[in-house]
């Protein structure tokens, strides 16, 4: 009788033990994966990757699954984006989102970040609210690294990055206003943002 006890008790252990060995991974532990390039709570301190503390779920996800399928450019991530599953994207979209968001320190023009900061009310406001701060709609641009900033404008400007149809519309008004020298201010006045 103490036999059949013992082995009952040696079965539901092994049960509990199998599954907690393949539970799924926690967004916590996906999200440190990622610390190479995107820094420690996803605070880049590297001026090619952008922060990802702070992140608006949605846009993370969806930025993700444009790398898995190719749809957006990039150099690693869309070779590291198709070894995620959608329910591994939520976790890291979660993880990354309840991270405090750290400004690159960086050195910014001081008379092109005013001048950038007048352009950025007039033409990105809209949808980057709060100077830039804001995570929704087109995500944290106040405090990223400015060549990150740069080359993404690089590839909207190239067409190898689709350029939201809003944002096409404010930045053709823009240049077309102020010339070549607009991104310049605009990316000094992102950088000078702490």
């Amino acid at each position: 009788m103490q036999t059949s006890k013992i082995k009952g008790t040696l079965l539901a252990c092994s049960l509990a033990l199998s599954g907690a060995a393949f539970a799924a991974p926690s967004g916590d532990m996906l999200g440190n994966t990622c610390a190479g390039c995107h820094g420690t709570n996803g605070n880049s301190v590297g001026p090619a990757s952008p922060t990802l503390a702070g992140m608006d779920q949605e846009i993370f996800i969806d930025a993700m699954k444009a790398y898995r399928d190719d749809s957006r450019a990039s150099t690693i991530m869309g070779r590291l984006a198709k070894g995620y599953t959608d329910e591994e994207y939520a976790a890291m979209a979660e993880y990354f989102n309840k991270q405090k968001f750290a400004a690159a320190d960086q050195p910014a023009d001081e008379a092109l970040a005013k001048k950038g900061a007048k352009l950025h009310d007039k033409y990105c406001e809209k949808c980057h609210e709060d100077g830039g701060r804001s995570a929704a709609d087109g995500g944290i641009l106040a405090g990223q690294w400015m060549p990150y900033l740069a080359y993404s404008m690089e590839d909207f400007m190239a067409g190898t990055r689709e350029m939201p149809k809003k944002m096409k519309q404010q930045v053709e008004k823009m240049n077309k206003a102020v010339g070549a020298d607009a991104a310049a201010q605009l990316l000094n006045f992102y950088a000078s943002q702490k």
